[in-house]
């Protein structure tokens, strides 16, 4: 697995290796003692998600809070997403601040992201199929959302008019939330 850092602590960009002939590919797309072997992490994770999208479906900005919140690693199995992450935690000196990075099938790439970030993506093909993992479990009593349009954020999403749930819509500003992170 090739790992490669960013200007963020602990958010790292993950590519398998891929073994490929004329009948395809074979890739272990996550195994524990790699996974903490190429990222110095000892991360557990306990559930496994998926969701499918059509064209500028935008999920996000989800996260949860302490004593339940996740690490993730994403993924796309098919399509491209336009993935997103803001910094929530105050101690770091990327607070407030955000990465974004296309995902794709093809490339394969993933994104370990650590606990304290928010996360969201918008779909960019017309399937897109989204995987992940996660170091908790879900809890709705935990989960918050940040507004994925939030000019104190400043993301660029590459659309003009995204479809996101009514959930999404409602989240709060970052000027709202109080960070526990």
């Amino acid at each position: 697995m090739k790992v490669e850092s960013t200007r963020f602590k602990d958010l790292l960009i993950c590519t398998p290796d891929v073994h490929g002939d004329n009948r395809g590919y074979f890739m272990e797309s996550f195994n524990q003692e790699r996974f903490a072997a190429s990222t110095g992490l000892d991360v557990n994770f306990v559930q496994d998600n998926e969701s499918r999208s059509g064209k500028d479906v935008l999920r996000g900005l989800h996260f949860q809070i302490p004593p339940i919140s996740q690490a993730k690693l994403v993924r796309v199995s098919f399509g491209r997403v336009f993935d997103v992450v803001v910094d929530l935690r105050k101690s770091e000196p990327t607070f407030g601040q955000h990465f974004s990075i296309e995902l794709t099938a093809e490339k394969r790439n993933m994104l370990f992201i650590p606990a304290g970030f928010a996360h969201g993506f918008l779909t960019l093909d017309e399937i897109n199929q989204f995987v992940y993992k996660c170091s908790d479990y879900y809890s709705q009593k935990h989960e918050l959302s940040l507004r994925w349009n939030d000019p104190a954020l400043g993301i660029d999403w590459p659309t003009e008019a995204p479809l996101v749930s009514q959930k999404d819509t409602n989240a709060l500003s970052f000027n709202e939330f109080d960070s526990p992170f």
